[in-house]
């Protein structure tokens, strides 16, 4: 699986880039986002078969179609550790709740900041662990938040070998809640910046800094 910038950088043949460069390196250098050159066609047969999975199995299913270069062993590993009954409460990860026939609920906001963003960020925080790891890096990871994101970002880094991370809030524009969860954080990794403005302004900030090659 090969990835290409919206905006049209890494269009042409040998300039794509891999899963594992993707997942470093954030957005292009032209400025848009990474997406696959061609998607995965999952025949039904197999798409039926997803229904008896049980969650990490299915992650493991769709994610190793999109993170090609990184072995599957060592994938199913990252998989099976992030989507856990300690992390999100349940073996269900998302258990459902039916509503009425043939139309159910499902439940995202069990994960360890209550937020959907959890899902992912969870793996993110393991495969970015892995990756820099295997490549003898370091990443600094600078991003701007009006509240669930920062914290489910911040959740899934902390501790995190070769990671840091600086997230600009808005000052008393957050609910309660978000500050504590964010502001209570002393993982050394992690770094909370409180910007007098609003979202937009700690927006702006890093839009300036990415943009800065």
């Amino acid at each position: 699986m090969k990835y290409i910038s919206t905006r049209g950088a890494h269009h042409a043949p040998g300039s794509e880039q891999s899963y594992c460069d993707v997942l470093i390196s954030g957005l292009a250098p032209d400025g848009g986002l990474m997406l696959p050159g061609t998607y995965p066609k999952i025949p039904a047969a197999q798409i039926e078969a997803f229904r008896q999975l049980i969650y990490p199995d299915l992650a493991f299913e769709i994610i190793r179609l999109f993170a090609t270069d990184i072995p599957e062993n060592d994938l199913r590993v990252l998989v099976n550790a992030t989507y856990t009954k300690e992390v999100y409460g349940t073996d269900e990860i998302t258990p459902l709740t039916q509503i009425e026939p043939n139309l159910y609920l499902q439940h995202l906001s069990n994960g360890p900041t209550l937020a959907f963003k959890d899902m992912a960020m969870q793996f993110l925080g393991r495969a970015f662990e892995y990756v820099l790891t295997k490549r003898q890096a370091r990443l600094t990871i600078l991003a701007a938040t009006s509240g669930d994101t920062g914290s489910a970002a911040e959740y899934a880094m902390r501790g995190r070998k070769g990671i840091e991370v600086f997230m600009l809030s808005p000052a008393g524009r957050m609910s309660a809640f978000q500050r504590a969860q964010m502001y209570s954080l002393t993982d050394a990794n992690i770094h909370n910046i409180a910007v007098e403005g609003v979202f937009d302004d700690c927006q702006d900030i890093v839009k300036a800094i990415s943009s800065d090659l």
